[in-house]
């Protein structure tokens, strides 16, 4: 099983190569391409959809129709660094009981958000900026539910079932990474682009760098949480339940979310339909994947 999540994750690393190729044609590094991007794009709503830490409110244009740029400030203020995230996830780790269904998805975040960290100081991404934005507003929709916030629909079940003794951790972890990338990664790539003031298509090489690493949260759950080859067989309803979810079509749909949402920006009203169906749908499939199991 390890080496099929191998054999995934490099086939996401070629397929993202290609678009990347393709795009640094036209693309130059850094944040003034965000800039250029952000000058060509129509105005968009703020109350659509709010972002993480943030109450949903009305906001107008700016005179002639451009967008008002203190909504931008406000979100470049607000976004801190991958170093502030890990902190945060490394104080709940230590406040929770080893076995808290939240604790466990933690850990596992905790170590993936990590090694992001790393590749940045690495220099592995060519706009690091751009990643970090990505991949701390990506963090703060978890840690806002975390740290006792509103919980969505997508986060509840993991919140309601974290004791229970019938779940295994294995379904915890999954639980909390449906949720995560199911939706929160669509939400953090609106979020984004706001920070960032470009368009989905601007991020598309960070998301898919950021996805890669976050690839590896599949092979890191099989190796830690799954039970031994002569425990996992064919008729355990474990086999089955794990089989019915993937991680990487999950980050394919984020990223076709995020787009709509994006594209939907300037009609808050079915945005924010669009936004609490994918809420629900996903909490639905996180619901499933915590059905207690017998043994």
């Amino acid at each position: 099983m390890a080496a099929q999540a191998r054999g995934r994750t490099l086939r996401a690393g070629e397929h993202r190569s290609g678009r990347s190729d393709r795009r640094r044609a036209t693309r130059s590094a850094g944040a003034p391409g965000c800039r250029a991007a952000h000058a060509l794009s129509p105005t968009w709503t703020t109350g659509a959809f709010p972002r993480s830490g943030e109450a949903r409110g009305p906001s107008a244009p700016g005179p002639g129709g451009a967008c008002d740029p203190a909504p931008m400030v406000r979100l470049e203020q607000y976004t801190t660094s991958v170093d502030t995230v890990v902190s945060r996830m490394r104080a709940l780790d230590e406040s929770w009981p080893e076995h808290d269904g939240v604790a466990v998805f933690n850990r596992v975040y905790l170590a993936v958000t990590e090694e992001v960290d790393r590749r940045l100081d690495a220099g592995d991404f060519p706009d690091a900026r751009a990643a970090s934005t990505l991949d701390v507003r990506f963090a703060e929709r978890y840690l806002s539910v975390a740290e006792e916030g509103p919980r969505p629909a997508c986060w509840r079940p993991l919140f309601q079932f974290r004791r229970h003794p019938g779940v295994r951790p294995v379904q915890f972890a999954l639980a909390g990474i449906n949720a995560h990338i199911g939706h929160d990664l669509a939400l953090a790539l609106v979020d984004a682009c706001h920070t960032l003031g470009c368009e989905p298509g601007d991020l598309e090489d960070e998301f898919d760098r950021v996805g890669v690493v976050l690839l590896s949260l599949e092979e890191r759950i099989r190796e830690d949480l799954m039970p031994g080859p002569d425990l996992l067989q064919v008729a355990d309803p474990l086999t089955h339940l794990l089989g019915a979810w993937s991680l990487e079509r999950a980050r394919e749909a984020a990223w076709s979310a995020g787009r709509a949402l994006w594209a939907l920006r300037e009609l808050p009203d079915l945005a924010d339909e669009f936004a609490g169906r994918l809420d629900a749908a996903v909490g639905f499939a996180g619901r499933i994947l915590l059905t207690p199991l017998p043994g």
